[in-house]
């Protein structure tokens, strides 16, 4: 998009919706927390044609938005600007916050000279695209999101419990897998995301009750552009917390809110189109092993699964998430139509053939997950390797936990993995890992109620 023309969609934003008075800048920071500028209206046309600046320093900021000097992206560079430019599409309305009178627009980080900020999520899959572009290929992706309702109020020790049901007023305590009355308990929550997202042009598939109380997940349909993709996930994100607020309750997307229940996850399918517009994965006789390509796709995720926990599971709760028997996978693994497995394999028709990798949770940031499944993806292809044959039954009962629950391997790992470097982008790569390091240092500080329980009385 032009810059004329860029100017031109703001323009035509400003007179379909003449109550808009404020506009969130919005860029994900590493842990897809969605920082940026708040506008007034009369500056709308000004970001468009100038950009905005930020420090380079967003990038370095922890969980709790305390810059970490070890990134270098702090003062030792003197936490100096770049710009920020606007995402061509995203400009639409908020209809949650303030009654419809506020808006968003996404942006992206650029050095001062127009490259990329290697340090953006966004432009971290942008780079990792262009490997996929040399080759004639197109990833088709789509998220699949895991979240939790909670209630606002903690209970009597102060920790998070499940909401009272709008439609009962009484509290969940079980299950209710694929449960449609609960969704009619929610309807109103879940209709006014459906609505919003459609003002935002979010493509939104389907809505489920998950496996645990208050836990739910929502799908976004496939699409052919990754870049849109991760933006529409991040979106979503933001949305539903804000909807669930209207309604007197959160949303989390913590991987284990609750230790004894279901963690939340983020699944991802992809497949890949030829320039022609073929799905590379599927096999012109149906073959059930698929395509060399399918099968290269799946022993790429393999071979970097191990490196890529730490951004699979970015951060102190999520390691919890990984427990037998709650259908997160624990070693790299694959199979057909098995959800035992790390990567499946759906049924369905064959020109429909993809990969759902099932590993990363629901905290992840969804730029930084698409940018290392597809790098994974692609160094499959580039290596031409092969994968084991595939899991048939329970991989639990099959296979040895051997995906890392500890956080610190899981950076180890990362740290030492040169294909990530590579792909992903070396001063990408550092930032990081050092970011990631230096707060589960501040994690090791804090000393929790359990082990004041456990231990100080009894060592």
């Amino acid at each position: 998009m032009t810059p004329a023309s860029a100017q031109a969609e703001a323009r035509s934003f400003l007179e379909r919706h003449p109550d808009t008075e404020s506009f969130d800048l919005l860029i994900s920071d590493l842990n897809g927390v969605m920082r940026g500028k708040r506008i007034p209206r009369d500056n709308l046309i000004k970001a468009y044609r100038n950009g905005i600046n930020l420090p380079a320093s967003l990038f370095a900021l922890d969980i709790n938005g305390n810059t970490i000097e070890e990134t270098g992206l702090g003062l030792s560079s003197g936490d100096s600007d770049r710009v920020c430019w606007p995402i061509p599409g995203s400009l639409h309305p908020t209809p949650w916050l303030r009654e419809g009178r506020q808006a968003q627009l996404l942006m992206t980080m650029e050095e001062l000279d127009g490259n990329p900020f290697f340090a953006d999520p966004r432009q971290v899959l942008r780079r990792v695209l262009d490997g996929f572009r040399t080759r004639g290929l197109t990833p088709v992706v789509a998220l699949e999101l895991e979240f939790y309702l909670v209630d606002r109020r903690r209970d009597e020790l102060g920790l998070a419990q499940p909401p009272r049901s709008p439609g009962t007023g009484e509290r969940a305590t079980q299950s209710q897998l694929y449960s449609i009355n609960e969704l009619d308990e929610y309807a109103d929550f879940l209709e006014e995301i459906q609505q919003a997202a459609a003002e935002q042009g979010l493509p939104l598939d389907t809505a489920l009750k998950e496996c645990a109380p208050g836990q739910f997940e929502i799908n976004l349909i496939h699409c052919n552009d990754a870049l849109r993709a991760g933006d529409s996930a991040v979106l979503l994100k933001r949305l539903i917390k804000g909807v669930a607020l209207n309604h007197g309750f959160e949303a989390t997307f913590m991987a284990k809110p609750y230790g004894d229940e279901a963690g939340s996850g983020a699944h991802v399918h992809i497949s890949l189109l030829d320039e022609a517009g073929n799905n590379v994965f599927a096999d012109a006789d149906e073959d059930p092993l698929g395509t060399p390509a399918l099968r290269q796709g799946i022993a790429g995720m393999l071979a970097l699964m191990p490196a890529s926990m730490a951004i699979f599971a970015p951060n102190l709760n999520s390691y919890r998430r990984f427990q037998a028997g709650l259908y997160v996978p624990m070693a790299p693994s694959w199979g057909y139509d098995n959800r035992s497995v790390a990567v499946r394999i759906p049924s369905g028709p064959n020109a429909a053939r993809r990969i759902e990798h099932r590993v990363a949770g629901a905290d992840a940031n969804p730029y930084l997950l698409l940018a290392t499944l597809l790098a994974s993806v692609l160094h499959g292809l580039k290596s031409e390797l092969t994968p084991p044959p595939p899991i048939e039954g329970n991989a639990y009962e099959q296979l040895e936990p051997t995906l890392t629950n500890s956080w610190q391997r899981a950076l180890d790992l990362f740290a030492e993995n040169a294909v990530l470097a590579e792909t992903l982008g070396r001063d990408f790569h550092h930032v990081f890992h050092a970011n990631r390091l230096a707060e589960r240092a501040e994690t090791m500080r804090t000393v929790s109620n359990l082990e004041y329980d456990w231990y100080l009385r009894h060592v």
